[in-house]
């Protein structure tokens, strides 16, 4: 039977005129604005003695939208749910249809990976039904978050502060972010050196060779002492190219975007948030307005865990890239990429709706970050549709005496799909590199000038900190979250104060993050544990493919989390009671407690509220003392603390006095006739620099530390800090004096 009217329910508004321009005049586009039911949000909301059962309530801000779909759906035959193709939209599309209790068999659900006419009418032609299982897996990671948020958020306001939040995935991320931290902290480094011959052969250009082995085995060099040694034994020694190897690498194109590589891309290339280029993201999926075409869906759909890319998509690609790049560029047959096991499998990567529709042709219809972020997908796709890099490699080993040195080289020979993209953390190496970019002719035998060598000292790194792309690179790797949930999990342990994004763009866990996740770890070593949430999210992959009942999955997981929970509540250390300390009260004389407030630890004395003594703690543990600075609000001590932009001297009376000021270095400022003194600064890509306390109406500004003391050739009123290969001197500041001298000399 032909249907004469329809309702077709959307998320989001800018869906709306986009989709409803392909669908023939019976079918009316409604958008439900998210999801319009979900668990109360004044109390649990799960009956855990009657199976966990989920008590949903129509949301109160939806109550307009849910009333217009009402009203569309009351002359309606049937109901076609076009929620997104994830868990998050079929459970939306089964609370719309339980609302507007249409006949079941009267409900539709339609799925599409992206908002293109061919897209859209095809899936109206097919359409299914609510997929249960996907349903049942939401439900069960929504009552899973809420059985772990409103059991231990409570009790965190019970024992460090109130406003206090956890989470089943946030807060394993936080922890790692601290075990990072801890891993840093906690880095020895070693010291070790390495040796360069700089050679010349008959030919330009000269080139470097490390120093690998000695008598076959390989060499070692710890201190300066044994880099020393090693060149006083090849004193006199004749350097002789030993061996030529040549050969061929091959580069391979990187697979289309999935939700998290298009995260750690756009961080790494165009600085963009995970939260944000998840947003701008979602407007290239819903539709942008084109001056020829109208709104039109730019990109498919951004939320997927999958590299698969459709036949056609793959053959339009081929046609583009054989007639721009020419035929050489296509491989064979159009390449596949393995997705990780617990991909879904039915959605596509992230790629461009038409490969045909340019980057440079949108520039006038695209905002700024828009067009950014679309030119990042398109060439990601385009190139992992060609053939991969060729390079010419060689290899030289030259001989000295009883050592070897060796040097590789590498020229590109094809660039394949270089010639549309590179990855931002893969960029070719300059030279100087392990890997130069060529290499002299040589051959076996030949005599080799030494034009020197090169000793160089470094020391061994500690494990970098998170950026969020490679939070995210972990999160995925560690199998935590979903691509749905990582822009989520980023922002919400930021927005908590867990967690600083500081600059250069790392992850730093707040003193707050650090104490809640040592309670946390301490107390909940299950939920807390990396590899028991990824087998979670295995569970709930298994019950959307049907093979474990949902209710099943949560009671496994609450009934050894009530224990837990119970012991916590007796055992789990009260930070508001406040920790012992050997330190005595300045007034009163009584023993101080380490408490915890709103900012953080601080020392207040036992006898509270008879004494009301209170001081700053530091990230040491240790009280803070008085820099001799007092605040000119109050007249309180001023403390020096540390900020997203360096140190600064603030009021001990904080929260009440939010004095600060920066911190002065006993120098005042040069400029004729002004009366400001020289203050340490930081700038926002965290140089240390000294500017006036008077800025901006005075704008002196110093890159060099001043030290208080005037100089004894000129009478300079003060010297600057220099460092030089590890050597501190003191110079003077005036352009034109040459008095210098080593820092640690008396005047």
């Amino acid at each position: 039977m032909r249907i004469r009217r329809a309702l077709v329910v959307v998320e989001s508004p800018a869906k709306v005129k986009t989709i409803q321009k392909y669908l023939d005049k019976g079918f009316v586009v409604k958008a439900s604005l998210g999801h319009v039911k979900d668990l109360p949000s004044n109390r649990l909301g799960v009956d855990v003695e009657r199976d966990f059962a989920p008590q949903y309530v129509a949301l109160r801000a939806k109550s307009k939208a849910l009333q217009e779909l009402k009203r569309a759906a009351a002359g309606a035959e049937a109901l076609y749910v076009a929620t997104d193709p994830d868990r998050e939209g079929e459970a939306i599309g089964w609370h719309v249809a339980q609302e507007l209790a249409l006949p079941a068999d009267k409900v539709y659900r339609v799925l599409f990976n992206e908002i293109t006419e061919k897209a859209i009418k095809a899936a109206f032609k097919r359409p299914g039904r609510i997929d249960l299982r996907k349903v049942d897996a939401q439900q069960a990671r929504r009552v899973l978050d809420r059985l772990v948020g409103y059991k231990l958020s409570p009790l965190l306001w019970a024992k460090v502060q109130r406003g206090l939040s956890a989470g089943r995935v946030q807060s394993v991320a936080v922890r790692l972010v601290c075990e990072r931290e801890r891993g840093i902290s906690e880095f020895v480094p070693q010291e070790y050196w390495t040796l360069d011959a700089r050679l010349a052969g008959g030919e330009a250009p000269p080139f470097a060779a490390a120093l690998r082995a000695k008598d076959g085995e390989k060499v070692a060099l710890a201190r300066e002492a044994d880099v020393q040694a090693v060149i006083r034994e090849l004193d006199g020694l004749a350097f002789t190219v030993s061996a030529v190897t040549t050969g061929e690498r091959k580069r391979n194109p990187a697979p289309p975007f999935i939700t998290s590589t298009l995260q750690q891309e756009a961080a790494r290339k165009l600085r963009f948030s995970a939260q944000k280029t998840m947003l701008v993201a979602q407007q290239l999926y819903e539709g942008v307005e084109l001056d020829a075409e109208g709104p039109v869906g730019l990109i498919t759909y951004m939320r997927t865990d999958s590299p698969r890319v459709a036949a056609e998509a793959q053959a339009e690609a081929r046609e583009y890239i054989a007639g721009r790049f020419g035929a050489e560029h296509l491989p064979e047959r159009s390449p596949t990429y393995r997705a990780r096991r617990s991909a879904q499998e039915a959605h596509e990567a992230i790629r461009p709706t038409s490969a045909l529709r340019l980057p440079q042709a949108l520039a006038g219809s695209l905002t700024r970050d828009q067009l950014a972020l679309y030119r990042l997908i398109w060439e990601r796709f385009l190139a992992s549709q060609m053939r991969p890099a060729l390079y010419d490699t060689v290899s030289v080993d030259v001989a000295a005496g009883p050592y070897l040195f060796r040097a590789q080289g590498s020229t590109l020979r094809f660039p394949g799909f270089m010639a549309v993209y590179v990855e931002a953390e893969e960029e070719p190496r300059a030279e100087g590199g392990e890997e130069q970019a060529g290499l002299p002719p040589l051959a076996i035998g030949q005599r080799l000038a030494l034009l020197g060598l090169e000793p160089k000292q470094h020391f061994t790194q500690p494990p970098p900190r998170y950026t969020e792309a490679s939070l995210v690179k972990e999160l995925e790797e560690q199998g935590i979250g979903r691509p749905s949930t990582y822009a989520t999990i980023l922002s919400t342990i930021q927005q908590r104060g867990y967690v600083n994004r500081e600059r250069g763009g790392v992850l730093v866990p707040s003193e707050l993050g650090q104490v809640v996740t040592g309670l946390l770890v301490a107390n909940f070593p299950d939920v807390l544990e990396v590899a028991f949430t990824a087998q979670m999210e295995e569970s709930l992959d298994q019950v959307e493919e049907g093979d474990r009942p949902w209710v099943e999955t949560i009671r496994t997981f609450y009934e050894p989390f009530a224990k837990d929970l119970k012991r916590a509540q007796r055992e789990m250390t009260d930070l508001k009671e406040g920790r012992p300390t050997d330190e005595i009260c300045p007034r009163c004389g009584a023993p101080l407690l380490e408490r915890w407030g709103r900012y953080g630890r601080f020392l207040a004395c036992s006898t509270f509220p008879k004494c009301t003594f209170t001081q700053d703690v530091g990230d040491n543990g240790q009280a803070v003392e008085p820099t001799g600075e007092v605040c000119d609000r109050c007249g309180k001590p001023m403390v020096v603390k540390e900020g997203r932009y360096g140190r600064f001297l603030a009021c001990q009376g904080y929260p009440r006095c939010r004095n600060t000021k920066p911190i002065p270095v006993g120098v005042a400022c040069p400029e004729q006739g002004c009366d400001g003194a020289l203050t340490e600064r930081r700038s926002r890509r965290g140089k240390v620099y000294y500017a006036c306390s008077n800025y901006p109406r005075c704008t002196f500004i110093l890159w060099q530390r001043p030290f208080p003391e005037p100089c004894p050739k000129c009478g300079a009123p003060f010297l600057v800090e220099r460092s030089s290969r590890g050597r501190r001197t003191l110079a003077c500041s005036l352009r034109g004096c040459d008095y210098r001298r080593d820092a640690d000399e008396s005047a």
